[in-house]
């Protein structure tokens, strides 16, 4: 008997799960605000034992090795699973290795080799978190909602890393780095009960041909041909293609500005001042955040995206001529205030372009592009700074008489300059973009991957 056609493709009936979305937002929330505590204490923990800034800054690199080399293989088990489970594995498998570290302080063997390999067991887990995450929120958040989604989104995260570190800082005399594991362990608990609660629908699927061996459907490919699929789909998108190399050269200024804003303030300020800057631009995540949960973002994105890195650009060029805190908090509030609007419109792009069925595998893309620009920026930005610039702008130094009269010279003035360039060659890279037709039309010619309705008379808002 002839093999049954196979079945069309589930229609895609436009999401409705508000609430769901809220619910799983609320638990990463607040499972983030435990790992910011952890990480915390935990780097304390390393500088503290070992007196070696090359120690403390290898925790950043376990943080972030896996996610580069794994993502791709990690999006693609994303689009296989469930996505509910998939967070729920992230979130107790990050549980687990807390748990481990729990026993290591409990019968005090705790060694930075130890502290290392959990740190990049965890990333391993929580790198199923954010695709599995990014590539639900379209399946619970209609269209039209979804840069203040997104908005709501980094405004949680913002609150949790403003929140996280001063509790953190409070907290650790009190009860200890066992006392903060323990916080941390509770906060993933809540997060995976949140999961038990709801439910995430799974994206449409697509219906494979029949085959000779009458089984009525393909042989599943590989793990690694799936991978595949992710970045066929994206090198075919001219676009999207220019979005992720737009959106690897923002990431590695933000990597040279985060690593270098604290030791560029203590050239000219006390520790107390410093909290004060860095206060400053936690505050400024925080408020961008609300800003675009409340408001939505500009209709056009990606020109929301061009104008807001140009206005990074011209903060960071500016916002460091003079060694001034009050100057240089005001360009670090502004500065990350922009970041949740550029975030927030890109995640809404990418959800809304991508078929759901591959969210996963080109969200896993996206981080592992994230993490490789991190990467270089956390690599380059130390010598730079140490072996190229701060000699250039030392008094007699080489670029004394030319750059320093606008400067001026010693102490963190190299740094200023490599902060300056950073904001000079963003608005380069915004200009250059803002000339390439395929994303600036990005939204026009390349079609919408999910649906909108009209909004429901009783739709709950965010």
């Amino acid at each position: 008997m002839a093999n049954p056609p196979p079945s069309a493709p589930a229609a895609f009936r436009p999401p409705t799960g508000l609430r769901t979305f809220a619910v799983v937002c609320f638990g990463q929330v607040v499972s983030l605000f435990g790992s910011r505590l952890s990480s915390f204490a935990l780097g304390v923990w390393v500088f503290q034992t070992t007196g070696s800034a090359t120690q403390y800054a290898l925790i950043a690199v376990a943080m972030i090795a896996p996610t580069a080399l794994l993502s791709p293989l990690i999006g693609a088990l994303v689009d296989r699973w469930d996505r509910r489970r998939t967070l729920i594995l992230a979130d107790a498998g990050a549980a687990a290795v807390t748990v481990l570290l729990v026993f290591l302080v409990w019968f005090d063997q705790l060694s930075p080799v130890y502290l290392y390999a959990a740190v990049a067991l965890e990333s391993i887990f929580q790198s199923f978190q954010e695709p599995a995450f990014a590539a639900s929120t379209p399946l619970l958040v209609p269209r039209r909602h979804l840069g203040r989604a997104n908005g709501a989104v980094q405004a949680g995260r913002a609150a949790a890393l403003v929140v996280g570190p001063l509790a953190a800082g409070l907290l650790l005399g009190p009860i200890g780095l066992m006392g903060l594991l323990l916080i941390d362990l509770g906060t993933f608990l809540i997060a995976v009960m949140t999961l038990m609660t709801v439910r995430i629908p799974r994206p449409p699927g697509e219906p494979r041909s029949a085959t000779a061996t009458g089984t009525g459907a393909e042989p599943k490919p590989s793990l690694v041909a799936e991978a595949l699929e992710g970045w066929h789909h994206l090198r075919s998108r001219r676009g999207l293609e220019a979005l992720l190399l737009l959106a690897f050269g923002l990431n590695f200024t933000f990597g040279i500005v985060n690593v270098l804003l604290t030791p560029l303030v203590l050239t000219f300020a006390s520790s107390a001042e410093l909290g004060i800057v860095l206060t400053a631009a936690s505050l400024g995540m925080l408020v961008g955040g609300v800003t675009m949960s409340v408001w939505g973002g500009p209709q056009r994105q990606v020109r929301g995206i061009l104008i807001a890195a140009a206005l990074q650009g011209g903060i960071l060029a500016v916002g460091v001529l003079r060694p001034s805190v009050i100057l240089v908090g005001a360009a670090a509030f502004g500065y990350l205030f922009l970041n949740p609007i550029i975030l927030s419109c890109s995640h809404a792009i990418w959800q809304s372009k991508v078929p759901p069925g591959l969210q996963g595998r080109v969200q896993a893309l996206r981080e592992m592009a994230g993490s490789v620009s991190l990467g270089i920026a956390f690599l380059a930005a130390g010598p730079l700074a140490d072996y190229v610039f701060e000699p250039a702008m030392a008094t007699g130094g080489f670029l004394a008489g030319s750059a320093g009269r606008i400067l001026d010279t010693g102490p963190g003035r190299g740094i200023a300059l490599l902060m300056t360039l950073m904001g000079l060659l963003t608005l380069v890279t915004v200009v250059l973009a803002q000339r390439y037709r395929p994303l600036t039309r990005l939204e026009v010619e390349i079609p919408d991957a999910i649906p909108d309705e009209p909004p429901h008379p009783d739709e709950p808002l965010l």
